[in-house]
């Protein structure tokens, strides 16, 4: 045994000494590496499918849906929940006291540079995938036009809420590359711009698209990104953000160009009754063009998922939005899960003309009010309330537009004031968060062409809108008409911050928000933390982010 062992020793020593050594560097047999994934569609189609999924995240150290941001911080919308201090991270939000540990700033950064990441991996892969029979050049080349749409619409996402960011589009590899610095807003743009053109080029249109497939990013939809970004481009906000110093009149005239393409498709129309955009059978209809997929999916996704943040990440299909804005009393809500967050103003219910069905499509006011009696018990107060007797942590105005599909806030018995809650969805829901819609395309376009002196065909486009509600023509376009049109439209669907900003209007729409408040209700929210024009338009850079990366520079102000 013993000079077997010697025999063998001296064998593999002369092997390894030897000219012929490639089988001690051959791979192990059963080892999959990452690139051995990305063979045929299937595989390229999966892994595009996952750049979708950091879009649906509502939930990481805290809530941070889309509208904390879009509807709550504009005059729009007040934050709501239990207490002030319920969510406080959103109430310093709404009042210009955001700091730079905001759990929800930091969880929207994150969950948008995810998305980002997923990309750029997959643009890597699938660009070095050869064609073959399940793999043709088209589709090869509509499925990187639907990573190109997505890692834009994450950076445009990131770019309104914080300027320049970090530019990052290639694949992480080393501790060497950690380190980088914040791009300017021009730069990210110039990105965004060249991103959404691949996606225009090689994506397909929408008719095209297998039902199963509906919801996938589009011809018409990067199309409309497109007619989007220019628009922001052009407004006064964004003077400053222009790449290559172009004039606003460019930027009109390349949204116009966009929109024309959409509009002149024949892919997209209003839906005939506006509250269809707001239920299941009208999603991915005829007015969608891009909305975010959800499907029922039970539990809250805290608990459930882990008490660590990483844990929660993709831990939910469904929306959590239908139970963070029902409304908290047991009275409204016979099921009892509402959070009361994202609570319409009475400054937007005022905004609508009488007769606009889409205020009562937008917002719920109930028909009584809930007191506390001595004991501390709710108590129905049966009596029709003016907006200034009602309260704001209890049920004030409700948002409907994303609990519409289950009948939820519209039955009211005359005799009881109790409002009849119908087939509603115990916990995270299956509706679809529309992102464009066929109506904020005409509108986009009208503005395009209010900013290239079109008034006439602004016009017509803005009355085209006007008249699916029932509506009287407007007699004439201009920006007090197309911005009071778009306010009403796309009422708390998360728009009205990011137009405030980009039309450069934020500091004095909001001033005049706060001084039309009564004096109760400026008591309660304590609204007016102090707006700092050239500063708060935009969040802070979160801190755990400059600790990780101190090649970022902070915003100003912060």
């Amino acid at each position: 045994m013993k000079s077997f062992n010697k025999y063998l020793i001296i064998l593999l020593s002369g092997l390894m000494l030897s000219s012929c050594t490639d089988w001690l560097t051959e791979e192990q047999p059963d080892v999959s590496k990452l690139e051995d994934f990305f063979s045929g569609f299937d595989a390229a189609q999966q892994t595009v499918t996952a750049c979708y999924v950091p879009l649906q995240w509502e939930y990481a150290e805290t809530y941070f849906s889309e509208w904390f941001i879009g509807d709550i911080m504009s005059d729009d919308a007040l934050k709501g929940g239990g207490s002030l201090n319920d969510m406080s991270d959103a109430y310093d939000m709404e009042n210009w006291q955001t700091q730079i540990d905001n759990s929800l700033v930091r969880s929207y950064w994150k969950a948008n540079f995810l998305g980002i990441s997923r990309c750029n991996l997959s643009l890597h892969y699938i660009e070095e995938m050869e064609t073959d029979t399940s793999l043709t050049e088209s589709k090869k080349n509509r499925l990187l036009g639907e990573v190109h749409f997505l890692r834009a619409y994450y950076y445009f996402r990131l770019v309104r809420a914080f300027g320049g960011v970090p530019l990052i589009d290639h694949i992480i590899s080393g501790e060497d590359e950690w380190s980088i610095a914040r791009s300017s807003a021009a730069e990210i743009y110039a990105l965004i711009l060249e991103d959404l053109e691949f996606a225009a080029n090689n994506l397909w249109l929408k008719s095209s698209y297998n039902e199963v497939d509906l919801g996938r990013a589009t011809k018409g939809a990067a199309q409309a990104m497109l007619q989007k970004v220019n628009l922001y481009l052009a407004g006064d906000g964004n003077v400053q953000n222009r790449p290559d110093g172009k004039s606003a009149a460019y930027f009109y005239g390349e949204a116009k160009k966009w929109g024309d393409l959409v509009i002149n498709s024949g892919e997209y129309d209003l839906c005939p009754k506006y509250a269809d955009n707001f239920n299941l059978a009208g999603e991915n209809g005829i007015e969608s063009v891009f909305e975010i997929q959800y499907i029922g999916n039970e539990g809250d996704g805290t608990g459930d998922y882990g008490s660590n943040e990483n844990e929660r990440w993709g831990s939910t299909r469904g929306t959590f939005t239908l139970v963070l804005t029902r409304s908290r009393s047991s009275i409204i809500n016979t099921l009892g899960d509402g959070w009361g967050f994202n609570k319409p103003s009475e400054n937007l219910y005022n905004e609508f003309e009488d007769g606009d069905i889409r205020r009562e499509v937008t917002i719920y006011r109930p028909k009584y009010k809930v007191l506390k009696d001595s004991e501390g018990n709710d108590y129905i107060y049966r009596e029709i309330v003016t907006p200034s007797e009602e309260i704001y942590l209890g049920d004030s105005l409700l948002s409907r537009k994303y609990g519409l599909y289950n009948d939820v806030y519209t039955t009211d018995d005359a005799e009881t004031c109790v409002t009849t809650y119908k087939n509603g969805h115990a916990t995270r829901g299956p509706i679809n968060n529309k992102q464009i819609r066929y109506a904020d395309v005409l509108l986009m376009q009208a503005e395009a062409c209010l900013g290239l002196g079109d008034a006439g065909t602004a016009l017509t486009l803005i009355n085209k809108v006007r008249t699916r509600v029932g509506l009287a023509d407007a007699a004439t376009a201009d920006w007090t008409t197309l911005r009071h049109e778009r306010r009403c439209e796309l009422a708390m669907e998360g728009h009205r911050w990011f137009d405030l900003c980009r039309w450069g209007i934020a500091y004095e729409t909001m001033t005049a928000y706060e001084a039309q408040e009564s004096s109760d209700y400026k008591d309660q929210i304590k609204l007016g933390g102090g707006f700092v024009k050239g500063k708060h338009e935009l969040l802070p850079i979160p801190l755990k982010e400059i600790e990780l990366d101190p090649a970022m520079e902070q915003n100003p102000g912060y």
